[in-house]
C-alpha cells in the first residue's frame, strides 16, 4: 500500500481499513511512520519495521520521506508532493519485484506530486509508462456495477476526435480479459453503452453508433471479446446493476461514473478504481484527498476496505492461474 497525501485522508482511511480487515491480509504500508503511528495508534494497531515479526492485525512500515514538521492534516505543503511520490514509487517497486502480491494506492494530490515530478498526471498514466503498457483501462468496480471507460479525463468537446473504432475495440478486449483472468468469470457478459440518446435512433440523433460502435463490437467479437450493444445509456446501467451484465463499457468519464457514484451514495455499494491491463494488480479507493475533512476522523474507509479486498481477490485469482 502507498499512503497517498499525508495531509489528506489517506492515512485515516488506511488505518481504519487495516483495523476492519485485521487478520485477513498481511499489509506492507509505504508511508511516513509518524503519520501512521498517529492513526494506527488510535485504533490499537501495532506498527513494525520491515523484517520484524508482524503481530496479528499489525502493519509494516517501509519508507519515511516526509520532513519533520511538515505533517499538517488538511493543509497541503510542497514537501508532501515528493513524499507521496516516494511512497508510490517504493510500493510499486515492491510489487514489481514480487515481494508483495498487489498494489493499493491511497489518494494523492496530483498538483502536489507534479511539483516534485513535472508532467505527472496520475497513478494510471505513471503505471502505464513504468510497466511498459501502451494502454490500460480504468474500471470503477462495485459489487453490483462495474464500469470500464473508453476515455478518462477528456474534455467533452474532444470526444469526437478521440473515440475511434480501434480505441473501443481495445477497451472491450482489455475489459473482457480482465473479467476472465482477474475476476475468474468464465464467460464475461459485457455491454457497450451508446453515445447518443436512444442509441442514435437509426441515425436520427447521431451516427456514432453505426460508424464506430457497431463496427467495434464486430471486431471485438472476432478477436474473442464479444460484447452486447450498443445500448442506450439511460437503461444499460440499471440493467447491469440488476445482474444482466457483468460490466458495462462506457464511452466517457461522467457517463460511467455517475451511476457508480449514485449507487455508492444511495445504495451503499462503494466503488473501487481498478487499473486493467497491467502486469501487476493495482486498486485504489474511488475518492480524493478530501482536505476539508482530513484530521477530523470523519472519513469513511468503505472504499479503501473494498479496494484492499478486491486487490487481494485479484491477486489470488492470478496466483491460481500460475499454479
Amino acid at each position: 500500500m502507498s499512503l497517498g497525501d499525508p495531509s489528506g485522508i489517506g492515512p485515516e482511511v488506511t488505518a481504519k481499513a487495516l483495523a476492519a480487515l485485521r487478520g485477513e491480509l498481511t499489509p506492507l504500508v509505504f508511508g511516513d511512520a509518524r503519520v501512521l503511528e498517529r492513526d494506527l495508534g488510535d485504533l490499537g494497531l501495532p506498527l513494525v519495521a520491515p523484517g520484524d515479526a508482524l503481530p496479528p492485525g499489525g502493519a509494516r512500515i517501509a519508507v519515511t520521506r516526509l520532513p519533520r514538521g511538515a505533517i499538517r492534516p488538511g493543509r497541503p505543503v510542497p514537501e508532501a508532493g515528493a513524499a507521496q511520490l516516494a511512497y508510490f514509487e517504493a510500493a510499486f517497486e515492491c510489487v514489481r519485484a514480487g515481494a508483495a502480491g498487489a498494489l493499493c494506492t491511497a489518494p494523492v494530490s496530483k498538483a502536489q506530486v507534479a511539483r516534485a515530478l513535472p508532467g505527472f498526471v496520475g497513478h494510471t498514466e505513471w503505471l502505464e509508462a513504468h510497466c511498459g503498457v501502451r494502454r490500460s483501462v480504468m474500471m470503477l468496480a462495485g459489487e453490483r456495477l462495474k464500469i470500464a471507460l473508453v476515455t478518462n479525463h477528456v474534455a467533452f468537446a474532444r470526444l469526437r476526435r478521440i473515440l475511434t473504432v480501434e480505441r473501443i475495440v481495445e477497451t472491450l478486449a482489455i475489459t473482457h480479459r480482465a473479467l476472465r483472468d482477474d475476476l475468474g468469470l468464465r464467460r464475461p457478459r459485457v455491454a457497450l453503452a451508446a453515445l447518443n440518446p436512444h442509441a442514435g435512433e437509426e441515425g436520427r440523433f447521431g451516427d456514432e453508433e453505426d460508424r464506430l460502435l457497431r463496427p467495434a463490437l464486430a471486431r471485438a467479437a472476432r478477436a474473442g471479446a464479444p460484447a452486447a450493444g450498443p445500448f442506450p445509456a439511460d437503461s444499460v446501467f440499471f440493467r447491469a446493476a440488476l445482474g444482466e451484465f457483468d460490466a458495462v463499457v462506457a464511452l466517457y468519464h461522467d457517463q460511467g461514473l455517475i451511476p457508480v457514484k449514485l449507487l455508492d451514495a444511495v445504495g451503499g455499494d462503494p466503488a473501487v478504481n481498478v487499473t486493467l491491463g497491467l502486469p501487476i494488480v493495482r486498486t485504489s479507493p474511488d475518492h480524493g484527498v478530501a482536505y476539508d475533512i482530513a484530521g477530523k476522523g470523519a472519513a469513511s474507509a468503505a472504499s479503501m476496505i473494498a479496494a484492499l479486498k478486491l486487490a487481494t481477490r485479484i491477486a489470488g485469482v492470478r496466483a491460481a492461474h500460475r499454479r
